[in-house]
């Protein structure tokens, strides 16, 4: 069968399943070989698909390879064909292309092809779920509409999920930090999304100072309700332009990929904002002779209102790339972010403690959070607040980690002291002196006794420091699943969280403080506290 009426991918997945019949040493190309090319060739579709009909996707990989190791093996094989039922799955999907209005071979529907048949490979889909009515509902959900009339169509499947992450869910899960501050520019953002024409911010300033943490806050802000009526139900999402870019091998690949993003949120009857961070690095891109760049399809999209979209770039490259624009700086609004004082950094540093303080499991001083501003804002000049800022306390804090996990010097001095005396008795042996070898074995005793006891001792203070950011940590958990309940409306499950569990961890928290602070300090063995001078030290290396 000639392949020139398959896509470009369903190519790829027929070549792949030749492949895997080589490497189990297999001379035919069964459906369960084309299963696993498909898989294999294109994980996005095929993962969209088998999640409609909540297949169990490890699962049906183990049933694949199990059957794929049951054919038999031919030594010497330099050539693969494909099989007899092999060839009847693909007849079968070239027959389904007038019930799709499609003119070339996708790979779903060399999927459909094999799940109509009755050999091995449809007996694996159906045993794991896959139906022809499911996967039939779940291409049309796939593809939302569009058929396939060029050899590249699956690129343009589900661009979103392919080429975005959505913030809104990062922050319900709380993998958001949360944003203290900046009212002001996001108000100004909030204003500029709620006007009727030319309702795409542009935030410009320099790298570091927060351009996308203002994202990030309203992205919280829409989580939370606390945006105007007209924004509640919006969804902000990040273009990927790197996966955008990546494997677009043939000339017109990204141009197509990116009017599939378009395409999508313009679907959207403007729920979706599309935030493009780094959005001079679009203009020109997918350039070369002749190609239209992405400017001149961003155009078109911003002028009819199809797309709403927040970009963010740096003051030199908005001069570089956008004012040479015209047209396209007609379509933006600008914002300017400016770098933040010293105290507000202090203020966004003590919104931003709680989560380093876990993620380190240490301790966060005030003072250390002032240090880091005032340090930064008057040593660090070649850098912006508050990234520079929070770079220090990062350090500090994984410098003082890595302390607390290696074993105390004092532990390490006795080791090296009992090693050495078990090198000395060695020598002692040799010589024959009992005496000093019976006086060298009881200072070994002593000495190893020793060791244990500051060892064991250190690892017991270590435990209830590692208790105390666990518990730490499950509170922090505990308060997002409150506030995500409370959202819901989910009142009992607020009350459950708010007056059990979160209660008992906090009595927990009272009671592993309370052990670890009956410890006088000349007893102590780590210093769990990211103090001034931590970062001072932090700030002399740079």
């Amino acid at each position: 069968m000639t392949l020139d009426n398959f896509t470009i991918k369903s190519q790829e997945a027929i070549k792949q399943a030749q492949k895997v019949a080589v490497s189990f040493g297999q001379q035919y190309v069964e459906t369960p070989h084309l299963v696993r090319g498909i898989m294999e060739i294109d994980e996005h579709v095929t993962s969209f698909l088998f999640n409609q009909m909540q297949v169990n996707i490890p699962e049906l990989k183990r049933r694949v390879n199990e059957a794929i190791g049951q054919y038999p093996k031919v030594e010497g094989a330099d050539k693969q064909f494909v099989s007899k039922d092999g060839n009847q799955a693909l007849a079968r999907a070239k027959k389904m292309l007038g019930d799709f209005g499609d003119e070339f071979i996708a790979i779903e529907l060399i999927l459909l092809g094999i799940a109509q048949g009755k050999d091995k490979g449809a007996q694996i889909l159906k045993d794991s779920g896959v139906t022809d009515d499911g996967l039939r509902k779940a291409i049309l959900e796939l593809r939302k509409g569009s058929k396939v009339t060029d050899q590249g169509a699956e690129e343009s499947y589900n661009a979103l999920n392919k080429f975005a992450v959505n913030l809104n869910e990062q922050a319900e899960t709380g993998k958001l930090d949360p944003i203290i501050g900046r009212d002001e520019e996001i108000r100004r953002v909030l204003h500029i999304l709620s006007r009727r024409k030319k309702n795409n911010p542009i935030l410009v300033g320099e790298a570091g100072v927060g351009k996308t943490a203002i994202v990030e806050g309203i992205a919280w802000r829409i989580v939370k309700g606390d945006v105007p009526e007209n924004l509640r139900k919006k969804r902000i999402l990040v273009l990927d332009i790197a996966a955008l870019v990546a494997g677009a091998k043939y000339k017109g690949d990204f141009e197509e990929r990116l009017k599939a993003v378009i395409k999508e949120v313009a679907s959207s009857n403007g729920e979706i904002i599309l935030f493009i961070d780094e959005i001079h690095t679009l203009i020109g891109a997918g350039g070369g002779q002749g190609a239209i760049d992405a400017a001149n399809i961003l155009k078109p999209a911003l002028a009819r209102g199809e797309l709403r979209t927040i970009g963010a770039t740096t003051l030199d490259e908005y001069q570089k790339y956008f004012e040479k624009d015209k047209a396209l700086v007609r379509r933006f609004q600008t914002v300017l972010i400016e770098e933040p004082s010293v105290e507000d950094t202090i203020s966004i540093l003590r919104g931003l403690q709680e989560r380093y303080e876990v993620y380190h499991k240490i301790e966060i001083l005030d003072e250390a959070l002032v240090a880091a501003a005032e340090l930064s804002h008057r040593y660090i000049t070649d850098r912006y607040l508050p990234d520079k800022a929070i770079d220090l306390i990062d350090e500090a804090a994984a410098k003082l980690r890595l302390e607390l996990d290696s074993v105390p010097e004092l532990v390490d001095e006795w080791d090296r002291r009992v090693r050495q005396l078990e090198i000395e008795r060695e020598a002692l042996k040799r010589e024959g002196d009992k005496k000093k070898v019976d006086v060298i074995n009881e200072q070994i005793a002593n000495a190893k006794e020793k060791r244990d006891s500051i060892s064991a001792a250190w690892r017991n203070e270590k435990e209830v420091i590692d208790t105390i950011q666990g518990v730490k940590k499950r509170i922090e958990e505990l308060e997002q699943e409150a506030q995500k309940a409370e959202r819901n409306s989910d009142f009992e499950a607020v009350a459950k969280i708010r007056y059990g569990e979160l209660q008992e961890q906090q009595a927990m928290l009272k009671a592993s403080e309370e052990k670890l602070g009956k410890l006088p300090d000349e007893q102590r063995f780590t210093n769990d506290e990211v103090t001034a001078n931590d970062i001072a030290g932090v700030v002399s290396r740079w």
